[in-house]
């Protein structure tokens, strides 16, 4: 058996090729064309395993190292540099690195999904991504109209059938430019939304109501479309050892530094997944916004009681991580959302079922 490193960049990978013993077989810089990977691992060892780290452009790389019938083992790249323990950075030093790493049994790997579900994830992936711009330019619609007092309305939806023509009517009443100006933002938050309607129709008609995805249905702020971001962006649920691993992949979770008898909780970590992060915000503020009509479920009284305490952010934190870690045992156990007993507590304190 052979160990293979890539150390990608945009527009060529170095690869370095080693024996058991650690002696360098070859290293060569590859251009990215189209079957170029795939020539070179021709001519090594079928069935060695491949370490290429999570950059932007992985998933093609991955498929290559596949058609070559070798293993693509997918590298967290932050972990793997703490731990390669280099003062300097070159890509030769990267890939000798990595193959000391596998040679060694401790490179840091991530989990691979397949390819149907990389090419799924982009649908729920670009309509977030959609309203988010849209969300920008309503709050600058917002910002406009208050800088001249013309942002008290009496409907309450502004964007809305008939919100818009509230709204245009308001535009009339800006200087000409700004007028201008506001206009199209509105015509472009339109073509958002617009845009949106289809994303989601073709995520209704594409995602079946799985089991999985029924039972996450059921966690308090969830319709389809957050069961589906959840469903996709977890993947096999049995890769996380613990609902605290999820709700830590889920970025749901604070840093923690204790020294000296005082622990202190920062900020969650960059290095999470933000799509599933945005989804389980997304239901908490769902959450926050109706808690009146269920004032008696745990996850409205969560919020109240750390709101109280810490305020709206911490709150809706504090909520985001509890369903994140239903989640984990909704999946696991293949049932539905149950409302927490007195029997069992969390990991951050508060009682779940």
């Amino acid at each position: 058996m052979q160990y293979i490193a890539f150390d990608a960049h945009k527009h060529y990978t170095l690869a370095s090729v080693a024996r058991p013993d650690g002696q360098v077989l070859r290293e060569e810089r590859i251009e990215h064309e189209r079957g170029a990977l795939r020539e070179f691992l021709a001519r090594c060892e079928p069935g060695s395993p491949v370490a290429v780290e999570t950059i932007g452009n992985w998933y093609w790389i991955v498929d290559e190292i596949e058609a070559a019938r070798c293993i693509p083992r997918l590298v967290h790249a932050r972990k793997a540099k703490l731990m390669m323990g280099e003062i300097n950075k070159t890509d030769r030093l990267d890939v000798r690195g990595l193959n000391r790493l596998q040679r060694n049994g401790t490179l840091p790997t991530v989990w691979i999904p397949s390819g149907e579900l990389r090419d799924q994830r982009d649908l729920p992936r670009t309509r977030m991504v959609l309203v988010r711009q849209r969300t920008q330019l309503k709050n600058r619609l917002h910002a406009t109209l208050a800088k001249y007092a013309l942002h008290d309305f009496e409907v309450s939806d502004v964007f809305g059938v008939r919100g818009r023509v509230v709204l245009r009517q308001r535009l009339e009443l800006l200087p000409p430019h700004t007028a201008y100006a506001s206009g199209h933002l509105l015509k472009q938050v339109e073509n958002l939304s617009s845009q949106i309607r289809e994303f989601e129709q073709r995520i209704h008609t594409t995602f079946k109501p799985t089991a999985a995805i029924q039972h996450l249905m059921t966690v308090p702020g969830v319709g389809l479309t957050l069961a589906v971001v959840i469903a996709l962006e977890v993947g096999d649920v049995a890769r996380f050892a613990t609902a605290e691993k999820l709700a830590g992949y889920a970025g749901t979770t604070p840093r923690v530094h204790a020294s000296g008898g005082r622990t202190r909780f920062g900020r969650s970590r960059p290095d999470v997944n933000r799509y599933l992060k945005w989804a389980f915000v997304e239901a908490a503020n769902a959450i926050c916004l109706h808690r009146s009509r269920a004032p008696r479920r745990h996850v409205s009284r969560l919020y109240e009681r750390v709101a109280r305490r810490k305020g709206h952010q911490k709150a809706i934190g504090a909520v985001a991580r509890h369903l994140a870690e239903a989640t984990y045992w909704i999946l696991t156990k293949q049932q539905t959302y149950r409302e927490p007993n007195a029997a069992a507590v969390s990991s951050t304190g508060d009682k779940r079922g």
